[in-house]
């Protein structure tokens, strides 16, 4: 089959990059990016490219080459679907808040709605291609809705997952480890299918790294792959507090171990805990798709992920609550950071949120800096938890526009966020403005405990033994 026209439904984080990178890499085919969400379409379409709503490294120069050459946002979804040959599924698929499976499940309701338009549309055969990260058999599902509106279209269902890490997606997307596509590989029109979906990726990325496998193996790599990445984090995050106990220093103990070959040293970096939009919510899937067949005890160990990556996230913000007399009411705690990573406005599931959360339901008072994420979304995040009200959340919580305004009067200050810009701020002038003793946690480990003494900081560094608590 001839690829002339790519549609991708939903404008997101993956859908945005992945498809602005296969438009730049094959200029003869049209890619049109479609979302019911008109205000993100034109944040896409802004004539300064800088403006486009993802901030990803790399992002706005490849928008900026193809768009309107090849490259096209548009909300009229119905349009970009039955001009499709080939059509990407890239809407959200959030843990459920409701119903049988709260708070584990994946809710597909975003996925069946993008199935039955299609269906609606179609007037011709489609390859509809899973980009979203889904449980195992979501292709069985999609394969029904489509096979039985009875408008005579042909449709062939591949998996398609992505292996973005945020803050690198561009990276990623043009030298991929791999790249892994699922189809029915046993029939003739299901190898069809497949191969032209090699050949899009076949205009940039080396064949022996294009996998092909069947439907349910690709769906359950991708919730595994991120289950493996998260478990490092979580481990060497159980070691951090053993280290604080003993002595050891937790990123010598990490050389060490990831010198080890059969181990490595990737995800290996202490930290108040991982976010995004992947790791939690996968897990949590995997967790139940495992109690749903029965397996308890596989549920319970990948459980425990979850389990460490909160705790990491409670006790960071109860060290601070101890360390400052037992009491942070009425006390400003400055926040360096609100993104879950460096590199990305992407706040979903921050560790920031969670700490900012306890701290706020200890009357705190949070001042908070981010380089790529605005005050609305802060609040939007935390109103989201539905903890306290709307009015209480701004009242207590704001964002500024300069480092050093977090720290002038402050009782401590806490990095919540890697980025690099925070390891080169003056130091000495955020300790002058504190009020004191001078309290500095670092949540992401990016700083050195005896320079931070030498300027007079009381500090807290994650994984390192000190003489706060």
């Amino acid at each position: 089959m001839k690829i002339k026209n790519i549609c991708c439904i939903g404008a997101g984080y993956v859908g945005g990059p992945t498809m602005a990178v296969i438009a730049q890499k094959c200029p003869e085919i049209n890619v049109t990016v479609v979302d019911i969400n008109e205000k993100r379409i034109a944040a896409w379409n802004d004539k300064d490219v800088e403006n486009i709503p993802i901030y990803e490294p790399g992002l706005s120069k490849v928008v900026d080459e193809a768009r309107g050459r090849n490259l096209f946002f548009s909300a009229d979804v119905d349009k970009a679907i039955d001009q499709a040959e080939m059509i990407f599924i890239s809407v959200n698929t959030p843990t459920k808040a409701y119903g049988m499976g709260k708070g584990m499940a994946a809710d597909l309701k975003f996925i069946e709605l993008c199935a039955r338009q299609i269906a609606r549309v179609s007037t011709s055969d489609k390859i509809v291609i899973e980009k979203s990260t889904l449980p195992v058999r979501t292709a069985e599902a999609l394969k029904n809705i489509l096979e039985n509106t009875g408008n005579g279209v042909n449709y062939q269902i591949l998996s398609n997952p992505e292996f973005l890490a945020e803050g690198t997606a561009v990276e990623d997307l043009m030298d991929p480890d791999r790249v892994l596509i699922g189809g029915d590989i046993d029939t003739e029109k299901g190898k069809e299918a497949v191969e032209a979906l090699v050949n899009v990726y076949a205009h940039w990325v080396p064949k022996e790294r294009i996998l092909t496998t069947n439907v349910w193996s690709s769906e359950l790599s991708k919730l595994t792959a991120n289950a493996f990445l998260a478990q490092r984090v979580s481990s060497i995050n159980a070691m951090s507090e053993l280290c604080e106990k003993t002595g050891a220093d937790v990123n010598e103990v990490a050389k060490a171990v990831g010198m080890d070959s059969r181990i490595g040293s990737k995800f290996l970096k202490s930290s108040v805990g991982f976010g995004g939009s992947c790791f939690q919510k996968d897990i949590l899937n995997l967790v139940y798709i495992a109690k749903s067949f029965g397996l308890n005890e596989v549920a319970d160990y990948w459980e425990q992920v979850i389990i460490m990556n909160d705790h990491q996230k409670r006790r960071f913000a109860a060290n601070i609550v101890r360390t400052l007399f037992n009491t942070v009411a009425g006390k400003k705690i400055g926040f360096l950071g609100w993104a879950f990573k460096k590199d990305t406005n992407d706040t979903r599931e921050s560790a920031a949120i969670y700490v900012a959360d306890y701290l706020l339901n200890e009357q705190a008072e949070i001042v908070v800096y981010d380089p790529k994420v605005k005050e609305e979304q802060i609040n939007a995040d935390l109103d989201y938890l539905n903890t306290r009200s709307e009015k209480e959340n701004r009242q207590r919580i704001k964002a500024v526009n300069d480092p050093y305004q977090v720290s002038k009067e402050a009782h401590a200050v806490a990095i919540l966020t890697e980025w690099d810009e925070f390891k080169e701020l003056d130091r000495k002038r955020i300790y002058d403005e504190m009020l004191k003793p001078a309290f500095l946690f670092d949540g992401r480990n990016i700083l050195h405990q005896s320079s931070q003494k030498a300027i007079g900081f009381k500090t807290y560094i994650i994984g390192e033994n000190c003489d706060l608590l």
